[in-house]
């Protein structure tokens, strides 16, 4: 029996939230059920503002598409970037050398953690708390003033090359990241006792949103919400690349599945990405940061590849299908957020509609990448 049969003889009533609501962080609707004020079904629709980004990808050649890799998900853009020119690399069998690969790692890192800053002022937003975005913003607003510095942008970035990155840092920036690291540290303290202890914020989020590890795996969840639901999947550890064998970091695990402990995970990630920044500054080498004689026109021979990377969100995937040309013959684009959306529909039935809303920013989406 379907959902709606079964709902006929209900006093039900449906509502929209979105596509444009302030909850929905984008052009996201969901068409809520609800039977007073108990979510009785919730059915995410998807694809108000879609970019076509996997089309454009085929029609274009290789190093055209790098601006849109940081459009994708423009919150953590440096990961989806380095996706994107790994699996070009591994298909074009190109050579990245050291210091290119460290300055990838801290640069996407730095993004990481301005990603989880972001998502922890919108998500208190999300609940009724103001002033935790201040903060959150203020620093968010250190590391982006580190990164235009190198890039010269400050969200969508388009910094990094086949072969490498088109700018080396300097000890400005190691004197200035060193320093944001110092000063962050110094503030997670307060972020837990502005946030994590208060106890509104505790009864909003504990035993709230529930997502079991099964219904992790039978979606294809990924990233903190996986890993606030216990299971100890990073592809930073489980399918290591670059240079991240190289560090020493945790992969912070909760079992609870609830808002909380997705809040936990990302907050412990913080702390982890600053571990591997200041172990890569450390261990930092000299030499170049381009790969000598890279075509300006790639051509890789024909193929087919997988790469993947652990971005704020969790696994980004892309597969690459090469026929010899300019242009891909085949680009299709792993996102996380669309996969972590998919579960919001059973996770959320039976819920109060506050306690949904809840769920629904804690899963951290960014629609741009859903609507791919």
């Amino acid at each position: 029996m379907t959902i709606e049969a079964a709902n006929m003889h209900r006093e039900t009533f449906i509502i929209n939230l979105g596509p444009q609501h302030p909850a929905t962080h984008g052009v996201l609707r969901i068409k809520l059920t609800m039977d007073g004020e108990y979510i009785v079904d919730a059915e995410p629709v998807i694809g108000y503002g879609h970019r076509m980004q996997e089309k454009m990808g085929e029609n274009r050649p290789y190093a055209k598409f790098l601006p849109n890799t940081g459009r994708i998900d423009y919150a953590c853009a440096m990961s989806y970037s380095h996706g994107y020119v790994c699996a070009v690399e591994r298909l074009a069998g190109i050579s990245v050398p050291e210091r290119a690969e460290f300055i990838r790692v801290i640069t996407t890192e730095l993004n990481r953690i301005a990603s989880h800053l972001l998502w922890v002022g919108a998500f208190l937003v999300d609940l009724g708390g103001f002033t935790p975005l201040l903060y959150t913003f203020d620093d968010r607003e250190a590391i982006l003033d580190l990164l235009e510095a190198v890039t010269g942008a400050r969200l969508t970035f388009c910094y990094f090359r086949f072969g490498g990155v088109c700018n080396d840092i300097d000890e400005d920036f190691i004197r200035g990241t060193r320093s944001f690291i110092t000063r962050m540290r110094s503030r997670m303290p307060m972020y837990h006792a502005l946030i994590t202890r208060n106890i509104i914020f505790r009864g909003r989020c504990e035993g709230i949103g529930e997502i079991s590890a099964e219904t992790c795996r039978r979606y294809g969840a990924t990233g903190p919400v996986l890993r606030g639901s216990g299971i100890s999947y990073d592809v930073r550890k489980a399918e290591p690349y670059s240079v991240y064998p190289l560090f020493d970091f945790n992969v912070p695990v909760y079992p609870e599945g609830d808002c909380m402990a997705r809040h936990l995970v990302r907050m412990d990630e913080i702390v982890e990405s600053m571990r591997i920044i200041e172990q890569a500054l450390d261990l930092l080498p000299e030499g170049p940061v381009m790969a000598e004689k890279v075509p300006r026109m790639l051509k890789p021979a024909p193929g087919d590849c997988y790469f993947n990377v652990e971005s704020a969100r969790g696994s980004f995937g892309v597969r690459l299908v090469s026929d010899g040309t300019a242009t891909p013959y085949r680009l299709k684009l792993r996102s996380p957020s669309f996969s972590n959306l998919s579960l919001f529909r059973e996770c959320s039935r039976g819920t109060l509609l506050p306690d949904a809303l809840a769920l629904l920013g804690s899963l951290d989406l960014v629609i741009p990448e859903i609507d791919r």
